[in-house]
């Protein structure tokens, strides 16, 4: 935030805005700014939260870890498969009882989603996918996997994706109201949705971007 113009004051209402999903132009028609000035500032904000989620991108999760693809955008709704055209393939893991971590990734296969893995589960850990996941990825490497099939039963006993399936449906409810994003942004915005999960009350999500932003 070092070289923006905005005054400190101005720089904290819109914060102030940001944290309970104001939109920028609505932010801006309320200060008297131009639209613009509150977009790119919105903008500064994802970067901030990129960066100190790209801080956090080596800590690895351990134990009950859940983990699931989605897609977002294209024409037609759905999972990752068939009809997926256009659609951004995204891939969370989820720590049980903690922080979702995201990443935009070429596609739901195997080749993809594997590096993911490695990188961010500890081997040995228990994870838990849904029945259709891709190509039983976490059997690789020493994961011990149980897959949930929805489609019989919402849970089995302890072992349910309740947690990330909660994260996607809060996500897509945040990145429904810009009406698309280009694929060159997206990564932003969901490092936005990651951020709103993580800390889920908006006091502390202020307090947090204040701290971040130096405002």
């Amino acid at each position: 935030m070092t070289n923006c113009k905005l005054s400190k004051k101005s720089q904290k209402t819109l914060l102030g805005y940001f944290v309970p999903e104001v939109t920028a132009r609505s932010a801006a028609d309320v200060l008297g700014i131009r639209p613009n000035t509150a977009i790119l500032f919105y903008c500064k904000i994802r970067l901030v939260i990129s960066h100190h989620s790209a801080l956090e991108a080596d800590q690895v999760f351990e134990g009950s870890v859940k983990s699931d693809e989605s897609c977002s955008g294209g024409k037609r709704k759905g999972k990752c498969g068939t009809g997926a055209a256009g659609k951004v393939v995204v891939f969370g893991i989820l720590k049980h009882g903690g922080k979702v971590y995201t990443v935009v990734v070429d596609n739901a296969k195997k080749e993809s989603l594997l590096p993911v893995i490695a990188k961010k589960i500890m081997p040995g850990s228990v994870v838990y996918t849904e029945s259709l996941s891709s190509d039983d990825v976490p059997d690789v490497g020493g994961f011990h996997h149980h897959r949930i099939n929805h489609g019989k039963t919402f849970a089995q006993r302890q072992n349910h994706i309740n947690g990330i399936g909660n994260f996607w449906n809060q996500a897509k409810r945040v990145l429904r109201k810009y009406n698309g994003i280009d694929r060159k942004s997206f990564p932003l915005f969901l490092k936005e949705c990651g951020f709103r999960f993580n800390f889920g009350i908006p006091s502390e999500q202020l307090k947090i971007l204040r701290d971040w932003c130096g405002i």
